[in-house]
C-alpha cells in the first residue's frame, strides 16, 4: 500500500509539471504566411476596401513588400493592411527594413517612415478619403545615413494615451531606441495589455511604455464621428501595417495571444521573455 501511494504521489507530480510547462507554452501566431496576403485586408485613402490600388502591398521573396512603382505620384494615399481579426491582449513581433528610395511626391516627414497601427478600428468603418485608422501607432523609422532618428516611437491618431499619472495627447513621442541606418532589418516588439499597458521594444530592449489606450485628439481626418467616442479606452482592436511613401519589406508579422492567461501575470511574463530570448538566439 505505502508503494502504490508513493507512485500515485509521483505521477501526481509529474502531471502537475506537465501542466505547468503547457501552461506556458510558446505559441507563435503566424499573421504574415510568407506565401499570400489573404488574411488580410487593405484601405488605401480615397479608394474602397480591399483595392489594392497600384498593386502597393505585395508578396516578394517571401516577404509582405509595399511599393510604389505604380505610383506617379503619392498624392496623399495613405495605406494600411489590417490583419483579418482583432486582438486584445498579445505580444507582437514585426521584422521590418526600409529599402530604395521614397516614392515621388512623399512628404519629408514620412521618409522611411512606416508602423504598426495597434487597437485599430474596423477597417471597414474607415470613410474611403480618411488618411489614418485610429489607432495607437508603434512608429518605424529609418534614418538617413548620418543623423539620429529612433524607431519604435508612438503616434496617436485619434488617440491619448496615459504616461506616468497624467494623459499624453501629443501625436507622437520619441523612445530612447538607437538608430537603424541603412537597409538593416530591425525586430520590433510590442507588449499589448487590453486598456492597461503597452510597451514598445527594440529586440528584447524596452524603449518606451505607457497606459489606458483610448480614443481621444486630433490627426485623424475626416472621421466617421459614430466611431470616434472620444474618452473610450482601447480594450482591442486590429493590427495594421502602413504604406505612407517610403518602401518597407516586412518578412515577419506573428504574435503570441496571451488573452486565456490575461489575469496570471506571472505565466505571462514568462511567456514573454522566453519568447523573446528565443527569437534573439534565432537570429530573429
Amino acid at each position: 500500500m505505502t508503494n502504490r501511494l508513493w507512485i500515485l504521489g509521483l505521477l501526481f507530480i509529474i502531471f502537475s509539471c506537465q501542466k505547468a510547462e503547457q501552461e506556458v507554452e510558446i505559441k507563435w501566431q503566424e499573421l504574415f504566411n510568407g506565401k499570400d496576403i489573404q488574411d488580410w485586408q487593405i484601405k488605401i485613402r480615397n479608394h474602397p476596401l480591399n483595392e489594392n490600388y497600384a498593386n502597393t502591398f505585395r508578396v516578394e521573396d517571401g516577404n509582405l513588400s509595399v511599393r510604389y512603382d505604380g505610383y506617379e505620384d503619392f498624392g496623399n494615399q495613405y495605406g494600411h493592411i489590417f490583419y483579418k481579426e482583432p486582438f486584445s491582449y498579445y505580444l507582437l513581433q514585426v521584422e521590418y527594413r526600409f529599402i530604395g528610395e521614397q516614392a515621388p511626391g512623399g512628404e519629408g516627414w514620412a521618409y522611411r517612415n512606416s508602423g504598426a497601427m495597434l487597437h485599430s478600428q474596423n477597417p471597414e468603418s474607415m470613410l474611403q478619403d480618411q488618411d489614418f485608422p485610429i489607432s495607437i501607432e508603434g512608429q518605424f523609422l529609418g534614418g538617413n545615413g548620418t543623423d539620429e532618428r529612433s524607431t519604435c516611437n508612438l503616434c496617436t491618431p485619434g488617440t491619448n494615451v496615459v504616461m506616468g499619472d497624467t494623459l499624453f495627447t501629443p501625436h507622437c513621442i520619441n523612445s530612447n531606441s538607437k538608430t537603424f541606418h541603412g537597409d538593416q532589418w530591425v525586430q520590433a516588439n510590442f507588449i499589448v495589455l487590453g486598456a492597461e499597458e503597452v510597451q514598445h521594444l527594440v529586440g528584447m530592449d524596452t524603449v518606451l511604455s505607457y497606459y489606458q489606450p483610448q480614443i481621444g485628439g486630433g490627426m485623424v481626418s475626416p472621421v466617421d464621428s459614430l466611431v470616434k467616442i472620444d474618452g473610450k479606452l482601447l480594450e482591442s482592436g486590429y493590427i495594421a501595417l502602413q504604406s505612407e511613401s517610403h518602401p518597407i519589406d516586412f518578412r515577419r508579422v506573428a504574435l503570441i495571444d496571451l488573452s486565456t492567461i490575461k489575469t496570471d501575470r506571472i505565466a505571462m511574463t514568462k511567456i514573454i521573455k522566453e519568447a523573446l530570448s528565443l527569437s534573439q538566439t534565432k537570429g530573429g
